[in-house]
Parts: C-alpha cells; sequence; structure tokens
C-alpha cells in the first residue's frame, strides 16, 4: 500500500510540473523573450559573452543555462554572486549581457552589484515572479515567470518554477539555434561524448 501511495504521489508531482509549464507557455510575454533574443544574438556580432546568475536554486538553472548557451556555440557563464563583488564583476564588459535569476527579485546578494553591472554598460536582463523589484525596475527586459503551484506539500520548494525558468531559456537557445543554422558538425564538435556524441556522429556516417 504505501509503495503505490508513494508511485501516486511521485506521478502527482510530475503532473504538476507538466502543468504549470504547459500553462506558462500560454502566459509568457513573448515579446520580452523576443527581446532578449535579439540581445543574445548581438552578442554574436559583437563577440560578447552572455552572463547568468543566481543564488542558492537559481545558481544551479543559472549555471544549466549558462550550459545550454555554451553547446550551441554562444559563450556564456555562470557570474558567483560572491565572487562578482570580489573582482569577478571584471569579466562583465559593456554590451555583455547579464542575466539575474530571482523568483522574488528582492535577493540582496543579487542587488548588491547590479548597479556595478549597470555602470559598466552591459545590458541586465531579469526573470522572476513580479516586475516591481530592485531586480526587476533596474532591467532593460523582465521576464515574468510565475507558477502557480510548486508540487510539494507546502508550495515553497523551487522545482516547478525552477523548471519553467530553464524552459524559458531552452526556448529562446533553440530558437537562435534553428535560425542561425547550427548543423550536427558543429553540434559534434562542442559534444563528442556520451550518448549524444555517438548518436551524432553515428548520424553523420
Amino acid at each position: 500500500m504505501a509503495r503505490d501511495s508513494g508511485a501516486a504521489r511521485m506521478r502527482e508531482v510530475v503532473c504538476v510540473e507538466g502543468e504549470e509549464l504547459v500553462r506558462l507557455a500560454d502566459e509568457l510575454d513573448y515579446d520580452a523573450l523576443a527581446r532578449v533574443r535579439e540581445l543574445v544574438a548581438g552578442l554574436r556580432e559583437s563577440g560578447g559573452c552572455l552572463f547568468f546568475t543566481g543564488c542558492g536554486t537559481s545558481a544551479q538553472a543559472a549555471r544549466k543555462m549558462a550550459h545550454t548557451f555554451d553547446v550551441i556555440e554562444q559563450r556564456a557563464f555562470f557570474l558567483d554572486p560572491a565572487d562578482a563583488v570580489h573582482g569577478g564583476l571584471g569579466a562583465v564588459h559593456a554590451g555583455d549581457v547579464v542575466v539575474f535569476i530571482s523568483k522574488g527579485g528582492r535577493t540582496a546578494e543579487l542587488a548588491s552589484f547590479l548597479p556595478n553591472v549597470v555602470k559598466k554598460g552591459a545590458h541586465v536582463v531579469s526573470l522572476g515572479e513580479s516586475p516591481d523589484t530592485e531586480l526587476g525596475r533596474a532591467s532593460e527586459v523582465f521576464l515574468r515567470v510565475k507558477i502557480e503551484r510548486e508540487p510539494d506539500e507546502f508550495n515553497m520548494l523551487a522545482t516547478a518554477s525552477t523548471l519553467a525558468a530553464i524552459a524559458v531559456f531552452d526556448a529562446i537557445a533553440i530558437s537562435l539555434m534553428g535560425e542561425e543554422g547550427f548543423s550536427k558538425d558543429e553540434f559534434l564538435v562542442n559534444h563528442p561524448s556520451g550518448d549524444v556524441g555517438r548518436r551524432l556522429a553515428g548520424g553523420l556516417a
């Protein structure tokens, strides 16, 4: 009985997260997404860099986002908030794009170096639930990503919301792949190992 109950609860979690992503797809501001896409596309011409930053679970999402863009040959990095205020901001230059990930938009560690990023002339993008925050108001583009329900019993564990944030930048990355004709050959050069590498190599044989 306990095993059956556990299976039902786990299925419910997966279903809730899937439902939140479907709902998000209907509510996203695609004009805002298009503006971010344009900023990232502009980095191809300028040779600039894309940075993602966040704390806690948002930091893990930021690392995943940076990796996705690395795979498609857009230089992307995770900007550690603790390192940023101790010299790490030297990596950020005018024209770069810095994406702040903060569900509540009031993360003190991020707000502490936000003015520095603006002063350096980088484009500031933020992703969160409300534009009416310090991060939201300072952003050139704000991406509103708000879910109705995290699947845990307290509606607190950042799970569905983390998937939603990652999905938004997955959408931007894959859209750019299609527009720029990113090829399997290029994919294989960047990802030669694992099952992905084997599948790509097999498809090119």
